[in-house]
């Protein structure tokens, strides 16, 4: 078995995964209450929660029967904050100090790109490797506060970029969005909410980037100016007559550039499969957009459980357990180290 740890930014994360069976155990520790009284994530407070945090999810873990049949474990290094991904490397190497086992480096955006075929490991090994394989080559879309970007895996399990945002990442977009209308951090599900309760859904029209199929790129800078330009033209009274429509028009036109250029690329017809993933993955109306893609174009959809979508160590465990190229083995004569910057 697989032990997975993850902490990237702001969730301290376990979990066992099963070869021969799927995920044994999984607990993620969040600290959004703390940082949302300060709009946003602080590293500081971050890396000093993950340390409380880890004690008592190692203590949890180690009463799992799951936990005395590990066999290696799997760290996320990278990207993500630097303070953060070092909370969680001391621990996994004190644990493989301690048991003896090899230990492995996950990125940590390989880990969103493999989660929608978590769901998949319902059988055999075998059986999970003969379907995975017909659904390669893969299109996926991981979209999250720090990521947005539009990813192919090959046959072999490799990786590489196929489009990504040249600014803001859709989640960046969502929060700062919801900032500016006042909606507090993390602002994505609250757009999401309001937007739900709109009678007047399109009243509020955004712009789109990139529409052009040969620009595979993103942006969303534009998308949050166009709401800042809205906003100074509106009193407080209209602001708050109009804010589940506006919020409705901001968000879709997220998920309108996300779909649109998802299409774009699949149009190419090479791909046997699609992915979604990502913190972004579990907002409802990207979902239904991006399944009904997958169902117009005649590929299935891989959409990532929703509590698989933020970040949590059974992606990280899977992605070993997947082994692409790329994974980051630990020895003595390579050691180890985190990547806040890293790439796919």
């Amino acid at each position: 078995m697989i032990l997975g740890i993850e902490s990237s930014c702001d969730e301290s994360a376990l979990a066992v995964f099963d070869p021969t069976f799927g995920i044994r155990w999984e607990k993620v520790s969040t600290q959004i209450d703390l940082h949302a009284v300060y709009g946003g994530v602080v590293p500081d407070l971050a890396s000093r929660e993950h340390l409380a945090a880890f004690e008592l999810l190692m203590e949890e873990c180690r009463n799992q029967d799951a936990f005395k049949h590990i066999g290696r474990i799997a760290v996320t290094c990278g990207p993500g904050l630097a303070s953060c991904l070092a909370i969680g490397l001391a621990l996994a190497q004190a644990i493989a100090n301690a048991t003896a086992k090899p230990l492995c480096g996950v990125n940590h955006l390989m880990g969103h790109a493999f989660s929608p075929f978590i769901p998949l490991h319902r059988s055999s090994p075998a059986q999970f490797e003969a379907d995975f394989k017909r659904l390669l080559p893969h299109l996926g879309l991981i979209v999250s506060g720090g990521n947005t970007m539009l990813i192919e895996v090959a046959t072999d399990r490799s990786i590489r970029v196929i489009a990504s945002t040249v600014d803001d990442a859709a989640g960046e977009a969502l929060d700062k969005g919801a900032k500016l209308l006042g909606l507090g951090y993390p602002g994505g599900p609250r757009i999401e909410e309001l937007a739900h309760h709109s009678t007047q859904p399109f009243a509020h029209p955004f712009p789109v980037s990139f529409p052009n199929p040969e620009d595979l790129k993103f942006s969303f800078a534009g998308l949050k100016t166009s709401l800042r330009y809205m906003l100074e033209k509106l009193s407080d009274d209209a602001l708050q007559s109009n804010l589940a429509s506006i919020c409705f028009s901001y968000q879709q036109a997220v998920v309108d550039q996300l779909i649109r250029k998802t299409r774009q690329v699949l149009q190419s017809g090479r791909y046997r499969s699609i992915g979604l993933s990502g913190g972004v993955a579990n907002n409802t109306p990207l979902r239904e957009a991006f399944v009904h893609t997958g169902r117009k174009s005649g590929v299935p959809a891989l959409v990532a459980d929703k509590h698989h979508t933020g970040d949590n160590a059974s992606m990280i465990a899977f992605a070993a357990w997947i082994q692409p190229p790329g994974l980051l083995p630990h020895t003595a004569d390579s050691p180890l180290g985190f990547h806040p910057s890293m790439r796919l």
